[in-house]
């Protein structure tokens, strides 16, 4: 079944989402001059793993995670990313980069023989993991923002990390129902 939405509106010309929560991440950079975002990429994370509504997320983003709160947390010490959005469980929107900017999400990527999908993608993360089904909040603040997206930039798709890491990553997971924004992937 797919959903039908309005698009958010409000995306201003550095790509900051009125909508969302606005809460700056130290981990982007520039685009490569010239680069066209034609990509949005669909994550999930939880941290520690299988533990939602906390705040670790955020403070992985923002360069403020206890490296010490949680043995898992050894395992990811010093590490530096972020994503333009996080959707939460409960559907709330917390925007980390401007669409603008390079977020660091993708890692090592490639998709349809392009590297660095960094360069040209936006990426959203869901708060969740890959063997649980996303809420119906978070598909009703996925969708709109996909439409906004997709009417302010020339998204050409949609992929999940796992389309673009295949062997090294797995998200968004089985779970994920690509069927609820079909038409909307590009």
């Amino acid at each position: 079944m797919s959903i039908s939405a309005r698009p958010l509106r409000d995306l201003d010309d550095a790509g900051w989402l009125a909508a969302a929560r606005h809460l700056p991440s130290p981990n982007c950079d520039g685009r490569p001059q010239g680069t066209a975002i034609e990509l949005i990429v669909i994550h999930n994370i939880s941290l520690p793993p299988g533990v939602f509504d906390g705040d670790a997320v955020i403070d992985l983003f923002t360069n403020r995670l206890d490296w010490d709160a949680h043995p898992y947390y050894q395992g990811i010490r010093g590490l530096e990313v972020s994503a333009h959005f996080f959707i939460r469980r409960d559907g709330s929107l917390i925007q980390f980069v401007p669409c603008a900017l390079r977020a660091w999400h993708a890692g090592a990527s490639n998709w349809q023989g392009r590297e660095r999908c960094n360069d040209f993608s936006i990426g959203i993360e869901l708060e969740g993991s890959d063997d649980l089904p996303y809420t119906e909040a978070q598909y009703a603040s996925l969708i709109p923002l996909l439409q906004s997206l997709k009417q302010a930039y020339p998204i050409r798709a949609a992929v999940g990390h796992s389309d673009i890491a295949p062997g090294r990553k797995t998200d968004p997971g089985v779970c994920f129902e690509w069927e609820r924004v079909r038409g909307l992937e590009g």
